[in-house]
């Protein structure tokens, strides 16, 4: 018998927001979860979608487990294709929210802080994070980010709406 089913690519769908609130996001530092493929980097709150969900009802459901928020005004901004290398390929669905409701709560993933939007590329995060957040502050319209890195942290390449960018990283 053939080991087919080994060899089937994962695929997960999830979503991403980032709360905004006079020039910071809202952010968080994933510290909690062993095996964590987000380990001691920053993110936005999100997760993975639920049976039946649409990428609103994921988003507004996550938001809420995580911060205890409520969002009341939101953008679908993207999608972000994640290669990972490793056999996983992640649709992620990409939000921005400037509206929200009720009180902010203790995140059983890490800790949620609000940091200033100028100073979040300082912080440990995805080298291909850079790219969609530069493309959220530049305003760009619905887009389509595809990100392949190489099974590690190494992002190898990027691609916006089909055309290839370059990343930085040469080969």
């Amino acid at each position: 018998m053939k080991e087919e089913h080994a060899m089937q690519p994962q695929t997960s769908l999830s979503t991403l927001c980032y709360l905004e609130r006079e020039g910071s996001y809202l952010m968080l530092h994933r510290t909690v979860k062993k095996n964590d493929i987000n380990k001691d980097k920053w993110i936005g709150v999100g997760g993975h979608f639920e049976e039946d969900e649409s990428p609103e009802e994921c988003v507004l459901r996550e938001v809420k487990e995580e911060t205890g928020y409520t969002l009341t005004s939101w953008r679908f901004r993207g999608i972000v294709t994640f290669v990972s290398g490793n056999g996983v390929t992640e649709y992620m669905h990409l939000f921005t929210a400037d509206g929200f409701t009720g009180e902010q709560t203790e995140c059983d993933e890490g800790q949620l802080e609000w940091v200033p939007i100028c100073e979040i590329e300082k912080l440990n995060i995805w080298e291909g994070d850079k790219i969609f957040l530069r493309l959220l502050a530049e305003e760009a319209p619905f887009f389509s980010l595809k990100l392949v890195y190489d099974g590690q942290d190494t992002l190898v390449s990027a691609l916006l709406n089909g055309r290839k960018l370059e990343t930085g990283h040469r080969r």
